[in-house]
């Protein structure tokens, strides 16, 4: 029997639905359940919050869009540095190489043909470098949009979720609990699929996600019951 190795190859998708989804669901929760501890309908709790998820989504997606767009640039400085040591120190560079190929356990005239294979193309052996030196992968040109509306929309829908109860329910205290409910729900289920995608115990990491979630909310609930 054949046997296939599967790898998830959209981790960056995953991490930024991970940051929408967590902000999306804590942040208009915790603020639903506040001014549920402070006003008598539920008109200015969903005014709010709608503004609040608008805000948010633009905030959160303009971030994930500056740090893909950082890692771009931080990139490109790095591989014109790298560019111009290969012209300028060679020598330099080829013991990097060597010295690289040598940690996989690779020695001797074997050694040689592979510093020899990689350093003869300039462009392959910046590529070399970049990866095996530096660490850095070649940034998707596209990250920066792809990234900045996977973590908006993420946000919006994680938003809608704890605030959708306040729309239909006129009474603050009665839609909190099913608001109350209805996301620690949703945070159990994110957490699940989110240790499920990054290799942690989905059954921890769903407990953990509703128990930040709920605290943040539970807390902000008893702040506004204080000040009111």
């Amino acid at each position: 029997m054949v046997h296939v190795e599967q790898h998830f190859e959209s981790s960056e998708v995953i991490r930024d639905i991970v940051i929408g989804m967590s902000d999306g669901l804590t942040v208009p929760f915790a603020l639903a359940a506040g001014l549920s501890g402070a006003v008598s309908t539920t008109v200015l709790v969903v005014t709010a919050g709608l503004a609040e998820i608008a805000a948010g989504s633009i905030a959160m997606g303009l971030g994930g869009y500056l740090a893909a767009r950082t890692d771009r640039e931080h990139y490109q400085s790095e591989e014109a540095r790298e560019r111009r040591e290969i012209v300028e120190l060679p020598e330099r560079e080829r013991q990097e190489v060597e010295d690289i190929v040598r940690t996989w356990g690779i020695d001797g005239e074997a050694m040689e043909k592979a510093v020899t294979a990689i350093t003869k193309d300039h462009d392959k052996w910046l590529d070399f470098m970049m990866k095996y030196e530096l660490g850095l992968e070649t940034p998707d040109p596209k990250r920066a949009r792809n990234s900045s509306l996977t973590i908006g929309i993420s946000y919006i829908v994680g938003g809608l979720i704890p605030l959708s109860p306040y729309i239909f329910i006129h009474t603050p205290s009665h839609a909190l609990w099913i608001s109350v409910i209805a996301t620690l729900a949703a945070l159990f289920i994110f957490g699940w699929v989110k240790g499920k995608f990054t290799g942690a115990k989905p059954v921890k990491s769903a407990l953990q996600t509703m128990l930040v979630g709920g605290i943040a909310a539970f807390v902000a609930y008893a702040v506004a019951k204080l000040i009111a």
